[in-house]
């Protein structure tokens, strides 16, 4: 998805003088309008802000990529361009997105009890040009963060108003189209916030992925970004064709070409439907803030990964049609106490409710025609968590934040099979500690220490029996545990450079997971990574800056290698904002090598891809931008996975490694006029 930069318009003004920390950085973080500094705010390495001057700078293929600007973070895809995205951090393969709390504007993003994963965050819906800034946190050291947040969380904010009104079209290879239509007009005393985009992209596939998405969202606001308060209603609907991942056999011995497919029939098609709103009070002596959200999601998915290997006559394709009304609230109140000119501290309470309506199964098809049903199931699930959170200033030098949290969810399934009804219910009270200590001018370092979880699959909960098999099954508790220590360093010692650098180690009790093309939950061993992040920024001018961000980690599971396991990522960005009329950008992205088996007998190849930009000031309203994605037109693959599928014509399952590839050279033109 372009991200241009005309996008750095889209910072909220207003700063109220009296605010508290959180507001204290998203304010700096819209005003700096790039990457905002985070010494005396932060309390962790791992943690940080990005605002739309940055974001526009970024070169992102799709919208969950915008998610690469935390340092560390992959996202990737293995299907068709409306599926969600795969993500990668911090040692773990996150599937789809359990492990990374995803908040948009508000919203959870994470679906949970989802017929496809466990936590799926499908950002489809996001509009690039309205992001105002992003904030990302890594590890779970918050008590304010909770189901899916152990290894990061990333919350984006779209802007109450735009400085300009925006009109884009893009055109580019492989049937893209896109067009956006974006401004905030002042109506009866606040502003109204309207976007609509169209888009349409085939891809380079044999079969064309057919993708066409609709877009809109409309917000009305008032006040700003600290006491005000906004509604805002959002709309998405995507269809597309998937080429799923394929064989290599197949491709080695030129039974199908690298963008080929085996079943021209998978795909799927989404909708969703929200209206939310916000409300934020600030004073001297205390901060509020209250959201709330309806979220209706609708998914309809055909895929086959294995071909022809449980049925040769009808082939191995399966729906997972999911669609669920999602409820919540969340509210936060803080006290400020000015003990003197050194020591401070602010304390907050907050709760948390969130309630999913979820309707779901699994079916064997052909062609997306029913044949069978593995399951069918209606999911209630329900959740509450109450949290405290101290952040006292002791000295000019010394901060900490002590919070605790308790999270109580609740899970009813009425299924097709009474074997696998009933209720369930788990707890978990999760305590946090962080050390922020700066005794040198311009460097501060951390220590932090938490407790976090994932929520499981509500129907493995309650089931006895493998839907397919009919295997007695053994029930899986509602919540598993997470245990995180983290060191860090972050310094702005060096002029116009900010640069951090963490240590950490993260244990989790199990790793089950909810199996949703099998229909049931798998029981995981307990695991432990370690690892090390580096992210630097240097500014030397206005008008140029540089990155650079590399992660290495090790994933254990009893001693074997974890399936799938992120060991290294690498970024190195070039942006000129603006040098007269030009400006432009260059990332350089490596993803290292996985281990696809236990063993590690089988792994994955690097790859590396250089995405470019170049835009041109045709006049002071009227921008002209060409994007450029794999300049060196790297033969790599997107993501891989090794297990057995059989297709027609062999007599017998292979192991094999089954890869998506990354899309080819491309090229994307886009004209921005802004009044």
């Amino acid at each position: 998805m372009p991200l241009r930069p005309i996008a750095c318009a889209l910072a909220a003004l207003f700063v109220s003088s009296t605010v508290h920390a959180d507001d204290f950085q998203l304010q700096r973080v819209l005003v700096e309008g790039a990457r905002a500094s985070q010494l005396g705010i932060a309390d962790s390495a791992g943690a940080g802000s990005a605002g739309a001057k940055d974001l526009a700078g970024r070169i992102a293929y799709r919208p969950g990529e915008l998610l690469e600007v935390t340092p560390g973070l992959i996202a990737s895809q293995h299907s068709g361009e409306g599926k969600a995205n795969q993500f990668y951090l911090r040692g773990f393969n996150l599937d789809h997105g359990t492990d990374l709390a995803t908040w948009v504007d508000g919203m959870p993003v994470n679906q949970r009890s989802h017929a496809h994963g466990q936590g799926w965050t499908d950002l489809n819906f996001l509009i690039p040009e309205l992001v105002g800034r992003l904030d990302y946190r890594k590890g779970p050291y918050s008590a304010r963060e909770g189901d899916f947040s152990s290894a990061g969380v990333a919350s984006l904010g779209y802007a109450n108003r735009l400085v300009k009104s925006i009109a884009s079209a893009t055109v580019g290879q492989d049937g893209y189209a896109r067009t956006m239509l974006a401004g905030s007009p002042e109506v009866a005393g606040g502003s109204l916030l309207y976007a609509l985009e169209l888009m349409k992209n085939d891809g380079p596939w044999t079969r064309p992925d057919g993708y066409r998405k609709v877009n809109a969202v409309l917000r009305y606001s008032q006040g700003y970004a600290n006491n005000g308060w906004n509604v805002t209603a959002m709309s998405y609907s995507g269809h597309w064709n998937s080429t799923d991942q394929i064989p290599l056999r197949a491709v080695d011995d030129g039974r199908i070409g690298r963008y080929d497919l085996i079943d021209d029939s998978d795909g799927g098609k989404a909708r969703r439907q929200s209206i939310s709103g916000i409300w934020r009070s600030t004073d001297t002596d205390s901060a509020s803030k209250v959201s709330a959200y309806v979220i209706r999601n609708e998914l309809e998915l055909f895929s086959n990964f294995t071909y022809f290997l449980n049925d040769p006559v009808n082939g191995d394709q399966f729906a997972q049609p999911d669609r669920r009304v999602t409820t919540g609230v969340d509210a936060t109140h803080t006290w400020h106490m000015h003990r003197s000119d050194t020591l401070s501290s602010d304390l907050t309470v907050g709760a948390q409710l969130q309630n999913d309506n979820i309707f779901n199964g699994l079916y064997h098809t052909s062609k997306r025609a029913r044949i069978a049903t593995t399951r069918e199931d209606h999911i209630v699930e329900t959740s509450g968590a109450v949290f405290v959170e101290n952040a006292t200033r002791w000295s000019d030098a010394l901060r900490t934040v002590v919070g605790v949290r308790a999270n109580n969810y609740r899970f009813r399934v009425d299924g097709d099979r009474l074997e696998n009804a009933g209720k369930g219910h788990d707890t978990l009270v999760t305590p946090t500690l962080n050390i922020a200590y700066g005794p040198w001018a311009s460097t501060e370092l951390y220590a932090n220490y938490g407790h976090g979880f994932h929520s499981n699959d509500a129907r493995g909960t309650v089931a006895t029996v493998d839907p397919k098999t009919l295997d007695a099954l053994e029930r899986t508790p509602g919540l598993v545990r997470s245990r995180g220590v983290e060191f860090g360093l972050r310094t702005e010692a060096i002029p116009k450079m900010q640069m951090s650098l963490a240590v950490y180690r993260l244990d989790f009790d199990s790793e089950l997971t909810y199996i949703g093309d099998a229909g049931n939950t798998e029981a995981g061993d307990p695991s432990r990574r370690y690892g090390i992040e580096f992210s630097n920024y240097y500014r030397p001018y206005k008008w140029l800056s540089v990155d650079v961000d590399a992660a290495w980690a090790r994933a254990r599971s009893l001693g074997n290698r974890i399936p799938g396991a992120i060991e290294g990522v690498a970024q190195l960005g070039v942006t000129v904002d603006r040098s007269g009329p030009w400006s432009g950008s260059l990332r350089l992205r490596w993803f290292g090598p996985r281990p696809l088996i236990e063993d590690d007998s089988v792994r994955s190849k690097a790859s590396v891809t250089l995405n470019g930009r170049l835009g041109y000031q045709l006049a002071k309203d009227l921008q002209l931008e060409l994007e450029a994605f794999n300049l060196s037109n790297r033969r790599a693959s997107a993501i891989d996975y090794f297990y057995e599928s059989q297709l027609a014509g062999e007599s017998a399952p292979v192991a094999d490694v089954h890869f998506h590839p990354i899309e080819p050279r491309s090229l994307r033109l886009t004209l921005v006029k802004t009044w």
